[in-house]
């Protein structure tokens, strides 16, 4: 199952992407030539969801150092410090970004401090960089297989932005649950919120599910609760851009309402995510920096103006939903439980 379009991958050309922001009109792939553009990418939304945006980063970031790799040690080493800080700036709260930057960098000093050239470096992070999308795609898989008994048969599950394939090497983490379900044998219906403003479960989760012939319905972003008192939701199960060590998480906007609502009708609420979400250097969500976006994304739709000129806008890409809220963390290692800081950690011993 779900085979039907690649996210992320380097090529020869360049760094190749499924282009997400025109979809499901158009099924187009870009080709990013030079690390400016990919780190360009990712701050454009080409490419989202925290573990696609640290392989793209790891990917551009191998980009970076084939394209140094002529030049002296101290040279190399200048150039892709440069491209680190850029990396980093292109979204602050999706931790995957900055776990693939902090492998590069190991793998970048290790090899300085070893005598190697540039080249057999460069040569290192590439390998390195296919390495990250390769783990990140089985990772995904493995969150199917522990999540899926999560997931009653013949049961409804809400899901809100896009966990799935498009935000991640493959397969998804949300998604990857509910494909992880449906791979077992069981009948599940699917509620995709729209998530204004950017619209990713309209747009993205909608179009991967039905490519995959999964039972599918759109609902607004202020129907769950409506949705939720009438008993037509059995479960929740969501993604995260990053995870703190205490268990609170930040994911798109709206993510928080969900499980709010979803505790007051005794709905269990799950989140989906590899390792490399969780965040053991951040205590908890209030330490989450949450990236401001552009007020245009509120104010237009498509290229078209839905609001009076010069009104004000709030834009918070995410929101944190404390742990207090969530049933379990669905990740790559098992299915963590509170209290989340005994087994949170617990996973990393694995």
């Amino acid at each position: 199952m779900h085979s039907m379009f690649i996210t992320v991958e380097r090529t020869p050309e360049g760094v190749r992407m499924i282009d997400q922001r025109r979809l499901p009109r158009e099924e187009t792939y870009l080709v990013f030539r030079e690390p400016e553009e990919v780190a360009e990418a990712i701050r454009d939304m080409v490419v989202r969801g925290a573990p696609a945006i640290g392989v793209s980063a790891a990917f551009g970031l191998a980009l970076g150092a084939s394209r140094a790799a002529d030049l002296p040690a101290d040279r190399f080493r200048e150039r892709m410090e440069q491209l680190f800080r850029l990396f980093a700036d292109a979204r602050p709260t999706a931790v995957n970004l900055f776990w693939a930057i902090d492998k590069v960098r190991e793998s970048l000093d290790c090899g300085l401090a070893g005598g190697q050239d540039p080249g057999a470096i460069a040569a290192q992070i590439e390998r390195l960089a296919q390495t990250v999308h390769d783990d990140d795609l089985e990772s995904c898989r493995a969150i199917g297989r522990f999540g899926a008994d999560l997931v009653p048969d013949r049961g409804t599950v809400l899901t809100h932005c896009n966990a799935g394939g498009l935000a991640t090497a493959g397969y998804g983490t949300a998604l990857g649950v509910i494909r992880g379900a449906v791979a077992a044998g069981k009948k599940v219906r699917v509620l995709a919120d729209e998530t204004r403003p950017f619209l990713q479960g309209a747009r993205l989760t909608a179009w991967e599910l039905m490519e995959d012939g999964i039972d599918t319905v759109l609902i607004t972003d202020n129907m769950a609760g409506a949705l939720m008192r009438r008993g037509e939701i059995d479960v929740v199960v969501v993604g995260s851009d990053r995870i703190a060590a205490n268990g609170d998480i930040a994911n798109k906007i709206g993510t928080y309402s969900v499980a709010v609502l979803a505790r007051e009708h005794g709905i269990p609420f799950y989140v989906a995510a590899p390792l490399t979400t969780i965040d053991r250097n951040c205590p908890d969500g209030d330490r989450i920096p949450i990236e401001e976006r552009d007020r245009s994304e509120v104010t237009s739709m498509f290229g078209v103006e839905i609001a009076p000129e010069g009104v004000g806008v709030m834009n918070p890409a995410f929101d944190v939903t404390p742990a207090e809220y969530i049933a379990g963390i669905v990740t790559d290692k098992g299915v963590a439980r509170p209290p989340y800081t005994e087994s949170l950690a617990a996973l990393f011993s694995r």
